[in-house]
């Protein structure tokens, strides 16, 4: 029979009991995602019994996680000195496959009791002529009472690639006691120098001062210009019709019949504004989760939680956008609820799907198993369609009455087109610089509370940002101020795609089709959903600024 195994990372062991050391991916150093099963390359396996491994969990299928058992005999303070576990008959084709990956720096990972280690398959001499393999693995395991705290590799052995010959893999495992607390023991795979340096505090400083010196100018400017308007226009309710007629009428109270006016592609508009409090949402509560628990230190936890948190937040999605679709006269909501349900969803399962097929076509780990993809379809048909409906009926009944504080006029106020371009280009210009800047002002680690005060800010700047572009928008005199706050501040997805072009070919040594097309496609994915998460923002402040001002002031 199989020997009893301990899988999960909080094993409590006793003496000479078995320990597993699990075998992941290999691939490029430089191509993280570009990973293959360990065993692709000729390796060769231990003697112990061959123990069957499953996904655990929806994250580490879709993460590509594929361990396989070494092969190896280890067990719980049981110390091992060096041992050959296999040989290597090392023919043409496999020198060539063992050359290859060292010409492209192919490292691997492994795992015991959850925590991983990395190492190199070999390396080259300063000519690059001969290849060289590391054949022993020295393995260096720290125990605090009854649990494994600590792992460190060596790799030694160093073996010239010549064919016809037999290589010996070796290793060898030695015990030691450590004071890491089991709590702690992943403190030494993250980067605590992060805050140790002055310049990240003061770049921390930089930005929180550039936050709050933004959001006071913005608010002295609206109150001190918002002020003058409410003056100028209770004087004009004291003056008679001929005065009224001979003045000189402009501002943002003249658009007052036609500023509540329904957006052009009403269901379009709602959908990605429902989307976006969704993944507002979900951005907000897996950070607070990924606080109080430490996701890092399970596979495939964060983006388990995140699917999860995104399936169980549905309904906000219905809500929002299935409320603000009732408000703008829609009729249509069954048409939109399934585009606000699908909208994000079909975006990442169709660029996921497609960059399945090349993962397929190199045979790597990255290739999304059949059930997988079926567990996926179930979730968006079976669990996240019914919540958005709900939310979709309840946004509806609840919220779904026009209740503007001015009146729509039957027939549209026609618009300065002289004004119209030239508010639309300062909108952009004016969004960009500092949104952008706030939101790349940080490098996020394995900090959440910081991740939180990036989410915080960037909402805040959006916000205020949006309500100046808007009020200038309105002084033109365009009332279609709807979509140009939500595309002002969704501009941000612009400048970040942008940016992750620099960063792949300047600061990364990426390289090949797979890794190229999984960057630049869940680059796509990431910036267009942070773009529909500012916009929603921005629309939703914007929003409860104008029904402000047109509250505030007499309309006749």
């Amino acid at each position: 029979p199989p020997p009893t195994i301990n899988q999960s990372c909080q094993c409590r062991y006793t003496d000479k009991e078995e320990v597993v050391l699990w075998m992941n991916t290999v691939g490029p150093y430089h191509n993280r995602q570009e990973t293959y099963k360990y065993f692709s390359l000729p390796f060769c396996v231990g003697t112990k019994k061959t123990i069957s491994h499953y996904h655990e969990t929806l994250g580490e299928a879709l993460q590509g996680v594929e361990l396989e058992f070494s092969g190896l005999d280890i067990k719980f303070k049981d110390e091992v000195m060096q041992t050959t576990y296999c040989e290597i008959e090392l023919d043409k084709a496999k020198r060539d496959a063992f050359v290859y990956a060292i010409k492209n720096h192919y490292w691997y990972q492994m795992y015991i009791d959850d925590l991983p280690i990395w190492g190199i398959v070999g390396e080259a001499d300063e000519n690059g002529e001969d290849h060289y393999l590391w054949t022993y693995k020295k393995l260096e395991i720290g125990f605090n009472g009854n649990r494994i705290v600590d792992v460190n590799l060596t790799s030694e052995g160093k073996v010239k690639l010549v064919p016809n010959t037999r290589i010996a893999m070796s290793y060898s495992v030695k015990w030691k006691k450590s004071d890491v607390k089991f709590e702690d023991r992943f403190d030494k795979y993250l980067d605590p120098s992060f805050f140790q340096h002055r310049i990240h505090w003061f770049s921390i400083f930089n930005s929180f001062m550039m936050v709050i010196f933004l959001v006071g100018l913005v608010s002295m400017i609206l109150m001190r210009t918002l002020r003058k308007d409410y003056a100028r226009y209770s004087k004009e309710e004291e003056m008679d019709d001929m005065d009224r007629d001979l003045g000189d009428e402009y501002g943002w109270k003249q658009v007052h019949g036609d500023v509540f006016r329904p957006s052009s592609h009403p269901m379009i508009f709602s959908s990605l504004i429902g989307s976006g409090c969704q993944i507002f949402s979900v951005s907000f509560i897996v950070i607070v989760v990924a606080m109080v628990e430490d996701l890092y230190t399970e596979r495939g936890s964060m983006l388990s939680t995140a699917i999860f948190v995104y399936a169980a937040t549905s309904p906000v999605n219905g809500y929002f956008g299935g409320s603000l679709y009732a408000k703008q006269g829609g009729r249509r909501w069954i048409k939109q609820m399934f585009i606000g349900a699908f909208l994000i969803p079909a975006m990442v399962c169709g660029t996921a799907f497609f960059i399945n097929f090349i993962a397929m076509y190199y045979h790597a780990s990255r290739a999304i198993p059949f059930g997988t993809m079926v567990a996926v379809c179930c979730i968006c048909l079976f669990v996240i369609l019914p919540l958005n409906l709900v939310g979709t009926i309840l946004g509806r009944n609840l919220s779904g009455q026009p209740n503007f504080p001015c009146r729509v006029n039957a027939v549209p106020r026609p618009i300065p087109e002289k004004k119209c371009w030239k508010w639309k280009c300062i909108v952009c210009l004016f969004c960009r610089y500092f949104i952008f800047t706030s939101f790349w002002a940080y490098k996020i680690y394995y900090v959440y509370g910081f991740m939180m005060l990036v989410l915080v800010i960037l909402c805040i700047v959006t916000v205020c940002v949006t309500i100046v572009c808007t009020y200038f928008l309105l002084n033109a005199e365009d009332y279609r101020w709807q979509w140009t706050s939500f595309l002002s501040a969704a501009s941000t997805a612009v400048y970040v795609y942008m940016y992750s072009f620099y960063y792949y070919f300047f600061k990364t040594k990426m390289y090949g089709l797979f890794q190229t097309s999984f960057y630049f496609g869940y680059m796509a994915v990431f910036s267009t959903s942070l773009g529909i998460m500012c916009g929603a923002v921005g629309y939703v402040g914007t929003s409860a600024f104008v029904r402000k001002i047109y509250t505030n002031v007499k309309i006749d």
